[in-house]
């Protein structure tokens, strides 16, 4: 079972630059305790400070190593020339391979842009051939949305761009099966819900005639000295209706009650679980990421 972190991007409380600081010691701290994967997120028109993902990603990238790390795109915001070249240059600051998280994106968003939001699915499925063509190294010529005329790129990525969608309901993970490397499952989906969700991606795959790839799923965590500890802090959260997440798909507690979670998952068929701090303190967080590295030695993963 590998195990990943998303990097929260949101900071509603700290100023632009205590922010990005807080993002890099993140990125430092996760190398040093030898998860497998980087990610940070991917969200616009925000009232409150969200560094965004392109940017703050090539800076953490000087504290990773050589493990994949990406981001989540939400492509239909995205004009998928600009992306790709973006992409190709992430691509060649490390050494590990790019993994390309992508969704739909909420209607208020693509409003915001002057997009169509009937068009999302549209925009969604011409984006990512695109992208791979380009990434390919192809010329690339589209009239439906972005009207691109014998567009190519440089430098385009050594390695391949594994794809991860997130998807929730059916026809998005019958897409994701179709289209995609890999699933990425919803952070508030329940044990229950993550099983039937994960066989229902397993079962289009099979219809599809397709292996499937990555079977991913984000939790939100907070790890403690103790299982006391860590409800201490995470009360207060909790109390307050925490992202309207239910408790159940949390990772909270101590070391061990974490690694019987996350053995949970492990036994439904997760191959990949990529955590997301719950806290709001620095401190914690970076205490709670330390801690992961526990959890992986009991899990048996590798610490590079």
């Amino acid at each position: 079972m590998k195990v990943g972190i998303s990097v929260c991007s949101s900071y509603p409380y700290e100023s632009p630059k205590v922010a990005a600081r807080h993002m890099i010691e993140r990125a430092r701290a996760a190398r040093e305790a030898g998860l497998n994967t980087l990610f940070v997120g991917d969200h616009h028109v925000t009232p409150t400070n969200y560094l965004q993902n392109n940017v703050i990603l090539g800076r953490m990238l000087a504290e990773w190593g050589d493990q994949p790390f990406g981001a989540l795109y939400l492509l239909p915001l995205w004009h998928p020339v600009l992306l790709a070249e973006q992409i190709g240059t992430l691509a060649s600051l490390a050494s590990g391979p790019f993994v390309m998280q992508c969704g739909l994106g909420d209607e208020r968003q693509c409003r915001a842009f002057g997009i169509d939001p009937a068009q999302r699915v549209g925009r969604f499925t011409a984006s990512l051939s695109i992208l791979r063509a380009l990434w390919a190294g192809e010329v690339v010529s589209e009239s439906d949305y972005w009207g691109l005329h014998q567009a190519r790129i440089a430098p385009v990525p050594e390695q391949s761009v594994d794809v991860w969608v997130g998807a929730v309901v059916e026809p998005a993970i019958e897409r994701t099966a179709r289209l995609g490397d890999g699933w990425l499952a919803a952070p508030s989906l329940t044990y229950e819900q993550a099983d039937e969700g994960l066989k229902r991606y397993q079962h289009h795959c099979a219809q599809l005639n397709r292996t499937p790839g990555a079977m991913a799923i984000r939790r939100d965590f907070l790890l403690g000295s103790t299982s006391q500890d860590a409800k201490a802090i995470a009360r207060p959260y909790l109390e307050s209706g925490y992202r309207g997440i239910p408790t159940e798909s949390l990772l909270i507690g101590s070391v061990a009650e974490v690694v019987d979670q996350i053995g949970q998952l492990e036994g439904l068929g997760y191959s990949e679980v990529i955590v997301r701090n719950i806290s709001q303190d620095q401190a914690e967080c970076l205490h709670s990421i330390q801690l992961l590295r526990e959890v992986k030695e009991q899990l048996g993963g590798s610490l590079r």
